[in-house]
């Protein structure tokens, strides 16, 4: 009898431990636990020693890459570094190099692939998309890679990135770089899974970015990138490296002046055909070559006046839309539809009051510590202004960034640096390498505020001495080249 009492305790002991175990993995996303398996993807395909391998499986290529402009999703069988997922989802994606890709005639687009897209239950090692990168208009094949990699040292939550080299159906279709999508295993990674809100602000009505360009004329695509499609560098013939008898890919490294290769960076500040057209790059003066503007409060940024000299652009490049500038307008959600119709997390109104709320205090300069991850955004914005890319939120076009809020706190995270070192409306090296590191935008608050304040400028001055005593840009350079150079050949 006392046996058997003892067994009944034991089984509700048991059941109860059990119970208590099975609570904590339904509500571990209420109780901020993270899924340490989302970052697993992180030591498999973001391993950035070597050149990884992608191999696309589809049946009807050629008439996915006929509408790769509709940017649908088509099924499809993808194999990583020789791990075949089956069943993914596949479409084109990219802004104005989606449609100049087409305009130009070439099929090597940028591709971003879901791998849950079909099945919810089919994940890259809990990674959930991949962005292929085609590395367009950067004749070194290093700026995304270089940056991505100089923020993440630095301490900005960046997304990871690697070289790949892609095949379809076998046959080879060149080098592109893989990089970790911004979206829920970015988060999950960088936050935890109780994760905070995330928007893409873009008011640009050219390109084939997904809601942000749908009436883009193709016939402009020449008007604004120039008439040579040189500029859209990385065709398909670019072949792989020739395996040798010893099994290594590659033994000749090219050094020599006389070769077809560039030294490494030595094409790193770019060239825009038209940039003697366009008006120059914020931060460098305007047609009478005008200093950038004295420090001022964020909350002058609402004088229209004051935007158009600072680089605001043109209707349809970033001008005029107040909300991707991060100015604070008023309270109506209407007002700020260019960042919560690009939102990327699932917004409640209360998300759209926390925001909004946020950049009234950010724009009038209160309680900076409260709404903005002040180490963050600054550490951004060192490497950011570092890399001179006009293509961005300091640029005329105000777009290319991903804005971050988390309890009313507000942080930027990177993205697209192809035509970062001088390359987007630049004139010569010479303007970029002087670029101004206190480049003052009274219209872009979200850097406003650093030089509206002593205290914060001197901040900033202090990480950004850090960066250059710290980053290896360098051993980055080398590293890379040592392994892509041979693709590239």
């Amino acid at each position: 009898m006392s046996t058997h009492r003892n067994i009944d305790r034991i089984c509700c002991v048991v059941l109860i431990f059990t119970l208590l175990i099975t609570a904590l993995f339904l509500w571990s996303d209420k109780l901020g636990i993270q899924n340490v398996s989302a970052a697993e993807y992180e030591s498999a395909l973001f391993d950035t020693s070597k050149v990884h391998t992608i191999d696309i499986e589809m049946d009807d290529w050629d008439g996915f890459l006929e509408n790769c402009t509709d940017e649908e999703y088509e099924e499809c069988a993808v194999t990583v570094d020789g791990e075949k997922y089956a069943g993914v989802g596949i479409r084109a994606k990219g802004n104005t190099s989606l449609s100049s890709v087409a305009a130009y005639g070439n099929d090597r687009y940028s591709f971003k692939i879901e791998f849950d897209h079909y099945d919810s239950g089919i994940s890259y090692y809990g990674l959930d998309k991949l962005s292929l990168n085609n590395i367009i208009q950067d004749n070194t094949y290093l700026k995304d890679y270089l940056v991505y990699r100089m923020m993440d040292e630095f301490g900005v939550d960046a997304p990871l990135c690697s070289f790949v080299y892609i095949t379809v159906n076998g046959e080879e279709w060149g080098l592109y770089l893989a990089v970790e999508a911004v979206e829920e295993s970015f988060l999950e990674r960088n936050y935890g899974s109780d994760y905070g809100e995330l928007y893409k602000p873009d008011s640009m009505n050219m390109g084939g970015g997904r809601g942000n360009g749908r009436e883009f004329d193709e016939e402009n695509v020449e008007e604004f990138f120039g008439a040579d499609g040189e500029d859209f560098s990385g065709g398909r013939g670019i072949n792989p490296p020739e395996e040798g008898a010893d099994g290594e890919f590659g033994s000749q490294r090219i050094d020599s002046p006389e070769s077809s290769a560039a030294e490494p960076g030595s094409e790193i500040s770019g060239n825009s055909e038209d940039g003697e057209k366009e008006r120059p790059a914020a931060g460098q003066g305007g047609a009478e070559n005008e200093p950038p503007a004295a420090p001022q409060n964020a909350s002058s940024a609402g004088d229209s006046s004051q935007r158009e000299g600072q680089g605001g652009g043109p209707a349809g490049f970033g001008g005029g839309n107040d909300d991707v500038s991060l100015i604070y307008s008023d309270d109506e959600y209407d007002s700020y539809s260019n960042i919560f119709d690009n939102a990327k997390t699932d917004i409640s109104d209360g998300d759209k009051d926390r925001l909004i709320q946020s950049l009234k205090l950010l724009n009038d300069g209160e309680d900076i510590e409260d709404v903005v991850d002040v180490e963050e955004v600054i550490r951004y914005f060192v490497v950011h202004n570092f890399v001179v890319n006009g293509d961005s939120y300091t640029g005329s076009m105000i777009h290319n960034y991903y804005l971050y809020e988390q309890d009313g706190k507000l942080s930027m995270l990177p993205w697209d640096y192809n035509l970062a070192f001088g390359g987007f409306q630049g004139s010569d090296a010479e303007s970029a390498v002087n670029d101004p590191i206190d480049d003052v935008l009274s219209d872009r608050p979200m850097q406003a505020w650093i030089f509206s304040s002593e205290e914060y400028t001197e901040l900033y001055h202090e990480y950004y001495e850090e960066f250059l005593q710290s980053a290896d840009i360098d051993g980055l350079i080398d590293e890379a080249y040592s392994l892509i150079a041979p693709y590239v050949e």
